[in-house]
Formats: structure tokens, sequence, C-alpha cells
């Protein structure tokens, strides 16, 4: 027993690694842990829940640089449902980057999917079982990430929703207007050979209901109902809130805007953080939940009928960057004998091109040592708020300098301030 867990060490501490670092580069740390038991020339993750990078890539670029959410969704297709008590698992050969390639294809239980692409001589004793059971908890830990929504995740995925936006944006007019301007040359009645003419135009015709149908499909990907974003809400309150206490859901209007995946995330995080906050308070008896919106943003309102004791120190600490990441704006009052309020305002659209959010770049222990940085604070001190050692924080102060390319500590306070990073409480 003593050697088998020996032998297992190594492949731990591996996946350990995988799953602590910033979410984009999952794809390539898993790849690093793989490579000696399963040999590929590239691997992808592909997940619904990551709206604003769904795909997580690592090895050829030819493959990674060029596949397509239709090829991965296609595959995903082609696997079947995902299972609730277990993967499935393919091997063949499926369209990756416009080609044929030979595939070994799991699909996790949490609709995460994983496709690797064999190396120059395919590896026939593959242990699918092992891969599939490494993938499981590396899925899991993917949904975990998404479901916290740390400010770092919620930064990264309204970047890449705001890069991908414009670009899908730029392509669409362009390519539009050729197709209307080829469709406009084709229906005059000049011109000769009529049943060239009709074969372009339907040629024509179907290139630009597939450019709308793509539209359509990335909007699908990187948006989600208000209403159903709720639904989910309220699935995950059930387990969160003790009997005794009635909860309220007011839901959103239906037909209203979509919410970009990365606010609907921070949306049940900061609700399931209030919750979890107000219902230690003794003698609560009721809860309300409020989802609104004005067009532009999402108006999140918890309240409760307790004693006004709940501690919103702690609150706003714990629910205030998420809002200040997506440049949101959070208020909390307590009134003793009449109950608290939390209320948040979380903007639909992104930033404006060129701006880039400074937290992007840092991982969650690296934010919150820099809103001691924007306090103050010596290491000495956040260490004792950290309850971490001193070299433990000055490695992290260390990397946060690197990363914002600065080179003391009041001008990394300086930019986290100007990027909208407020002082830990």
């Amino acid at each position: 027993m003593n050697a088998t867990w020996s032998a297992e060490q190594p492949l731990l501490d591996g996946l350990r690694s995988v799953l602590v670092g910033p979410l984009p580069e999952i794809g390539r740390r898993f790849s690093m842990l793989l490579a000696p038991l399963f040999p590929h020339s590239a691997l992808v993750i592909f997940t619904r829940e990551c709206t604003g990078r769904p795909r997580k890539v690592a090895g050829d670029p030819r493959i990674t640089g060029r596949v397509t959410v239709a090829e991965l969704d296609r595959l995903r297709t082609e696997l079947g449902p995902a299972q609730p008590d277990s993967s499935r698992a393919r091997r063949g050969s499926a369209v990756l980057a416009g080609r044929e390639h030979p595939t070994l294809a799991i699909l996790d239980r949490t609709d995460t999917l994983l496709v690797i692409v064999p190396g120059d001589i395919a590896d026939t004793d593959t242990d699918t079982d092992l891969l599939a059971s490494l993938f499981a908890v590396v899925a899991l830990g993917i949904t975990l990430q998404v479901g916290h929504a740390s400010p770092a995740y919620l930064a990264e995925s309204r970047a890449a929703s705001a890069e991908r936006a414009r670009t899908i944006a730029e392509l669409t007019g362009a390519h539009a207007a050729t197709l209307e301007t080829i469709l406009a040359t084709l229906r005059s009645p000049d011109l000769d050979d009529a049943r060239a003419r009709v074969t372009a135009r339907e040629s024509a015709t179907s290139a630009l209901i597939g450019l709308r149908s793509a539209v359509d499909r990335h909007r699908e990907l990187a948006e989600e109902a208000a209403t159903t974003a709720f639904a989910r809400l309220r699935g995950e309150l059930r387990g969160l809130v003790p009997e005794g206490v009635d909860v309220e859901l007011v839901e959103p209007p239906v037909g209203g805007r979509g919410l970009p995946g990365e606010v609907a995330h921070a949306a049940r995080a900061v609700v399931r953080g209030a919750v979890l906050g107000l219902v230690v308070q003794p003698e609560l008896r009721r809860l309300r939940v409020s989802w609104g919106s004005d067009g532009a943003s999402l108006l999140i309102d918890v309240r409760d009928d307790g004693r006004g004791v709940a501690d919103l120190a702690e609150l706003d600490r714990q629910l205030r960057p998420r809002v200040d990441t997506l440049g949101g704006t959070y208020e909390s009052e307590s009134t003793p004998g009449w109950g608290s309020r939390l209320s948040a305002v979380l903007p639909l659209d992104p930033p404006e091109a060129g701006s880039r959010h400074t937290l992007s770049v840092l991982g969650p222990r690296e934010v919150e040592v820099l809103e001691h940085l924007v306090a103050g604070r010596r290491n000495r001190v956040i260490a004792e708020r950290l309850q971490v050692s001193e070299s433990t924080v000055k490695f992290h102060v260390t990397a946060v300098l690197r990363k914002l390319d600065v080179g003391t500590r009041g001008e990394a306070a300086a930019v986290a301030v100007e990027a909208g990073v407020r002082p830990a409480p």
C-alpha cells in the first residue's frame, strides 16, 4: 500500500499544480502533466461555463490556434449528453481546425470536453480510465473556479468577452457587407447566364444565413438569459438556507437582455455570499432576493428581517472585489431591529476598447495582497491578516510588481486604484 502511494504521489502533486494558477492556462498545465503518460501533439479543453474563453488549449498551434467552437460542439454532441455518474470516451477521428485528426475525446459529467490528438505514434495502450479520472478532477476544478467567480477570473473573462465581441462585430460587418453587395449584383437583370446567376445567388444567400447563425451561436455561448441564470441561483440556494428561514425570490423580467457569462457568474456568487453571511444571524425568519434590470445593468438586491447585526464589513471584503472588477457599484447597510440590505449594480456591457483591467494578470491571492498594498500595509501586517508567513507575502508582492511592470509598492497601489481596486478593510 505504501509503495503504491509513493508511486502515485508525484502524479497527485502534479495534479495539484494543474489546479493552481490562472484558469486560461489550465490546458497548458494539464498537457504538461499528461505528456509522459499520454504523448500528444495537441490538447483542447472545451467548457461552456467559461463564456469568455471556452477553449483551453496546448500544443500544435496549427490545431489549437484554428480549432473552432463549432467543431468542438459537434464532437461533444456526437459523444451524447453528459451522464451524472460517469464520463463518456471515444477513440477515432474528428475534424479539428478544418482537417481530420486521430483523437481521443472524453466528455466529463460536468459537461466539459477533453480532446487529445496523439503524437506521431498513437499510444494504443493509453489507460482511458486513468485519463478520465484525472480529467474529472480538472473539470471539477474549472467548474468550481468559475462558480466561485474570483475577481481574477471575472476580469479575464470580461476582457476576453469584450475582445471576442469586438472581433465578431468587425468580421460580421465586413462579411455581411460583402455578401449583400454580391447578392445585389446577382439580382441585377442586366447580367447574362441566368443559371450561373441563380447558383451564385443561392451560394451567397446560404453564406449570409450561415454568418448570421454563427453570430447567434456566439451569443448563445457568451450570454445566458437572466431568467435561466436566476433559475440556477434558485437551485444553488436550496442547500444554503437553514430550515425555518423563508426565502422570497423575485425573478428578473422575462425577455430582457441576456447576461454576459461573467455577469451571471458574479451575480450568483454575490447572492450566495450575501445569503451565507446573513443566515447566521440569530432569530432570522425571512430573506428576500431580487434581480432586476434597467436595460444597461443587472440590479441585485438582498435583504432580511433580522436584528441588523450582520457582519457587513466581512461581507464587503468578500463581495465588493467581484463587483468592482466588473465596473459595478456595491452598497450595504444595517438598521438595528429592522434588518440588513445589500445591493449591487453590474453593468452588462464590457468596458470600452483599449481598457484592460489590472486584475486580469493576477492570481486570487495576489489580488488580496494588492488590496492590502492599496491600504498601505507592510508585509508583516499583511501576513497577519492573511494568516501566512511574511516570506510568502514577500513572494506575492514581488510577483505583483513584476506582473504590473512597476518598481515600487506605491506604484503598484496607484495602478490598482486607477483600475478600481479598493483597500482591504
